[in-house]
């Protein structure tokens, strides 16, 4: 009696349909991505927490507005989400005040600057989150079709034979697991990492935030004082 081909995860995936390689493929690729979105969501997500730190301290450290503001336009850090913001937010109030314009002109000045700002900032922090969301929430559905296809074509080649064994229709339900396997291992990832972006986008956000409201605050005050920006 002729022993059974040893079977492997490789050669089931090499003696797979058509189909299921096609859908393993897609789900293999889909992780790619999303494990290099997830290395560069992380740095990102440091690097914007540890600038808006360094970024505060040089703000609160009593330093005049005007210089700070020569500061960062000389040599700006498009990646620091507080420098964008006092960048956009302070120059709109020198815009309006060399226009004479009144205090509450130039606040609502103020205001639309730093909403746009926050806008922008929040584009970047958020930026390829939804593919991951996508990843997580598909990709077992996509795994699951191919396991559908891979048993439904087994089941349709054991009915071409005379005698139904385990060994004819174990490779073919074998390899259709796999691709729910590969389903679940592309899309496990990607939700526990856009839940943790997600959370981190929400707090950096909100320091952004909190930023924007001090920094408004302090304009408001210059504003209705009638003089012009010496410090903070």
């Amino acid at each position: 009696m002729t022993a059974a081909p040893e079977m492997t995860i490789t050669s089931l995936i090499l003696g797979a349909s058509p189909v299921v390689q096609a859908v393993m493929l897609i789900l293999v690729l889909a992780s790619v991505m999303s494990w290099g979105i997830i290395l560069q969501r992380r740095a990102v997500y440091s690097r914007a927490k540890a600038l808006a730190s360094q970024f505060e301290e040089r703000f609160w450290s009593g330093a005049d507005m005007r210089q700070l503001s020569e500061q960062v336009g000389h040599s700006p850090n498009t990646d620091s989400g507080c420098e964008n913001l006092f960048r956009a937010g302070f120059q709109e109030f020198q815009r309006l005040r060399e226009k004479n314009a009144d205090s509450e002109a130039t606040m609502q000045g103020v205001a639309r600057a730093l909403r746009i700002a926050l806008s922008v900032e929040q584009s970047r922090l958020e930026a390829q989150l939804p593919f991951l969301a996508s990843v997580g929430s598909t990709s077992p559905y996509i795994g699951l079709f191919g396991t559908v296809w891979g048993i439904m074509s087994s089941f349709i080649g054991l009915a071409k034979v005379q005698q139904a064994t385990l060994a004819v229709v174990a490779p073919g339900i074998a390899e259709a697991l796999i691709a729910t396997a590969i389903g679940l291992f592309a899309a496990i990832p990607a939700v526990l990492a856009y839940n943790r972006f997600a959370a981190d986008s929400d707090s950096v956000l909100s320091r952004y935030e909190i930023f924007a409201e001090e920094l408004s605050s302090i304009l408001h005050r210059e504003a209705h004082a009638g003089r012009s920006t010496t410090g903070h």
